[in-house]
């Protein structure tokens, strides 16, 4: 049989199309899982076609114009509470937003961002489709595109310095356009810490060395620690001098909680190890910095 290799060009052509359109929607391995507990009697079909919804919308679209293989994916999960249901079609919750990133040439997986958003409130009705629109304002795609933005950016951040700051751009546009929405989370009089000032602190300058730091710590820390522990932990141990500017400028901001709340336990495992010297030195400051775990940090000084 002879083939007309116009078609042969367009089906090669229509092949690479849709394997490259493929790998750039793999930007993203989210798992969501929602639940409804607290919630008796109802209709719970309409939660697990939500749920569906969700991982389509998370993993399938395109959240940025690079191009990602399987293994690079960003690991990430979010679980949905749905606290009350408030009409048919109107839930009322908390989310919490966890993400990971590998270290180099390693099996560990290093947590990146441990949130949550404890008052969400969101319309959905079964089957509906779910849609995201830079321009405009959708409840419950709003709230997801700018927790997505915001786990990409800090993943960013990790590899490149302030690499992550496009997405958080994108991420204060949802905040921007949310600002007549009815439900709270997006407005800075509601309160200190909130999708309003997470945004705003990533994005100040004040803040800037907390954002340098991620950098530090990943790039010139946990990623040589596969060929050099000694010199990985060094720039993890003396890198934290970066945050007391910060600290004292702006004493417990919301962007350095958000750090430590996923860091602090994996700080405390690596700076035991320490000398003696190097360990002390990081303790004063990690104590000052971030005095909510000065407790735990006690231990990276005890040493066995």
């Amino acid at each position: 049989m002879i083939l007309n290799t116009k078609n042969i060009f367009i089906a090669l052509l229509l092949f690479i199309t849709i394997n490259y359109s493929t790998l750039k929607a793999q930007e993203l391995n989210c798992r969501i899982q929602i639940n409804t507990s607290q919630i008796q009697g109802t209709n719970k079909s309409v939660f697990e076609t939500l749920q569906k919804a969700l991982l389509e919308f998370l993993n399938n679209r395109n959240w940025t114009s690079h191009v990602y293989g399987v293994e690079e994916r960003i690991e990430c999960s979010f679980l949905l509470n749905i606290s009350k249901q408030i009409s048919v079609d109107d839930f009322e919750g908390s989310l919490q937003i966890t993400s990971n990133r590998p270290a180099y040439n390693s099996g560990y997986s290093s947590p990146m961002l441990n949130i949550k958003d404890e008052k969400i409130r969101f319309r959905y009705a079964e089957g509906e489709t779910l849609e995201f629109n830079e321009a405009s304002h959708n409840e419950l795609t709003a709230l997801f595109a700018y927790y997505i933005y915001i786990v990409i950016g800090f993943d960013y951040d990790s590899f490149s310095l302030l690499g992550g700051t496009e997405f958080f751009q994108k991420a204060e546009k949802i905040v921007s356009n949310a600002q007549s929405s009815p439900y709270s989370g997006w407005k800075a009089f509601e309160s200190r810490r909130n999708r309003y000032w997470l945004t705003e602190n990533l994005l100040n300058q004040t803040y800037a060395p907390i954002r340098e730091y991620s950098y530090t710590y990943h790039r010139k820390g946990l990623d040589i620690m596969s060929k050099n522990v000694s010199d990985g932990r060094t720039n993890i141990a003396t890198g934290v001098n970066v945050l007391l500017k910060v600290h004292r400028q702006k004493a417990n901001s919301y962007l350095m909680q958000l750090f430590f709340d996923a860091k602090a336990d994996e700080i405390i495992k690596i700076l035991k190890q320490a000398p003696t010297s190097e360990s002390m030195r990081a303790f004063n400051v990690l104590k000052e910095v971030n005095p909510a775990n000065a407790t735990k940090y006690q231990s990276i000084v005890k040493k066995n």
